[in-house]
């Protein structure tokens, strides 16, 4: 086993905001409705740019000079956007930054995606000589969106977000590092996409599935890394809708304060949320050495997954 740490977070957001009152204008809703049902008061869409542009545009913000980029042997992009299928969104962002020789993979494991890309890099770091890895979420949500879908529309944003993680070595003693990430038929069809159509989501069962599940999931974690939810500092979940979190942290017996959220201003991001979140929380100096976190990923799938670990 190693240690790794999180040595940078990158993020990139498109200059073109939506605003709740726009939205509610076009969909003929009563002023405050997005906010009231969703937590939310922005989104961002991209216009003239690639999901390939967004991901390499966060994962540049990472690098201030050639030496950082060096002895990075691993880039695993997460989306559920993309119609680029080869090369890879990983595969560009290697050639437009110049990167050494690496394993490059795009993986599709739905909004929880980056949960798995990064539990993969962890067990490439374990496995292989890996020094540095490189871990994208990105979305490009809003070209396959129905604009007048209520239960989508009001929610959806465009945005990246990436991670640097480093193998520590040597390292003073074993920091916590424990996944556990799992995934169960969608019977119902309830959070659904294909490349040409329109993203569904059954926001009534995707509701009861997020709130129940991830909260079974967690039990199950810490149960796994025999510790108590008391000795953890945050839980930094995938930014789906302030309600669904609410919930999450209420039925997980937990102050709001301790379930981090962006969503506010960010919008649901799918892939994205997570990277981009604890960009944020980096940038507010919220997190520290020795701070206990629980990474949180869930949706389409279904996807549920979830990463302890020590920062």
């Amino acid at each position: 086993m190693s240690n790794i740490q999180i040595v940078a977070n990158g993020i990139y957001f498109p200059k073109k905001q939506i605003e709740n009152n726009q939205l509610e204008n076009t969909l003929n809703l009563e002023k405050g409705y997005i906010e009231k049902r969703t937590g939310i008061k922005k989104r961002y869409y991209a216009i003239g740019e690639t999901i390939q542009d967004m991901a390499l545009e966060a994962a540049r913000t990472l690098f201030s000079s050639k030496k950082e980029k060096k002895d990075v042997d691993l880039i695993i992009t997460a989306t559920t956007s993309t119609d680029i299928l080869m090369p890879g969104i990983s595969n560009y962002v290697q050639k437009k930054l110049e990167l050494s020789p690496c394993i490059c993979l795009d993986i599709l494991a739905g909004c929880g995606g980056y949960i798995n890309a990064f539990d993969i890099a962890k067990v490439y770091m374990d496995s292989r000589n890996i020094k540095k890895a490189l871990i994208i979420g990105v979305e490009k949500l809003s070209e396959i969106i129905d604009k007048e879908d209520i239960g989508t529309a009001i929610v959806l944003s465009d945005g990246a977000g990436a991670t640097l993680i480093e193998k520590e070595e040597p390292y003073a003693y074993q920091k916590i590092y424990v996944s556990h990430i799992k995934a169960e038929e969608d019977k119902e069809n309830i959070l659904t996409y294909q490349s040409g159509k329109k993203i569904y989501i059954n926001g009534k069962e995707v509701y009861k599935y997020a709130v129940t599940k991830t909260v079974e999931n967690i039990h199950e974690l810490l149960e796994k890394a025999d510790i108590s939810l008391n000795d953890v500092k945050y839980i930094v979940a995938h930014q789906s809708n302030l309600k669904i979190m609410k919930a999450i942290a209420s039925r997980l017996h937990i102050k709001m304060e301790k379930m981090y959220t962006n969503i506010q201003e960010r919008g649901n991001t799918f892939c994205a949320s997570i990277p981009v979140a604890l960009h944020d929380m980096q940038k507010s100096g919220l997190l520290k050495a020795g701070d206990k976190i629980i990474l949180l990923g869930y949706g389409g799938g279904l996807n549920t997954g979830s990463i302890l670990m020590e920062i």
